[in-house]
């Protein structure tokens, strides 16, 4: 069974940090772009971050820019996304998705999130 299942979410003070993780199974994601969304109470998902197959190029929103660093560990089969000086308004559900039209691609996005997803984990930034 193929599955992402993120963790590493949780309630933090603004200005602090959390690394997700998202930890797939089931089959090697090695070779597509992974990347993160969110979703927070009554609003729309919203695109995060993406890392293409080799690590070598990212891609982010901007209003996370400069804030949060996506990785990846392909030995593992891990995507983490870093995220430093948090701010209240980053509180929502963070899932993890692949692109599955991504193969090998060079560039990290636009970023589709058309293929597996997580079922999400909970940050909350209290000010």
């Amino acid at each position: 069974q193929v599955q992402l299942v993120e963790s590493g979410g949780g309630l933090v003070q603004a200005g602090g940090s959390l690394r997700l993780s998202c930890a797939a199974s089931g089959r090697t994601f090695s070779s597509y772009t992974m990347g993160w969304f969110r979703q927070a109470p009554g609003k729309e998902r919203e695109f995060v971050a993406a890392i293409n197959w080799s690590g070598a190029n990212t891609y982010y929103a901007d209003s996370v820019k400069g804030r949060f660093t996506i990785s990846r560990d392909n030995a593992k089969n891990t995507v983490y996304l870093q995220m430093n000086s948090l701010k209240p308004e980053d509180t929502a559900v963070y899932y993890c998705a692949e692109d599955r039209s991504s193969y090998s691609r060079a560039s990290a996005g636009p970023f589709s999130g058309n293929g597996y997803w997580g079922q999400g984990t909970q940050v909350t930034v209290s000010s």
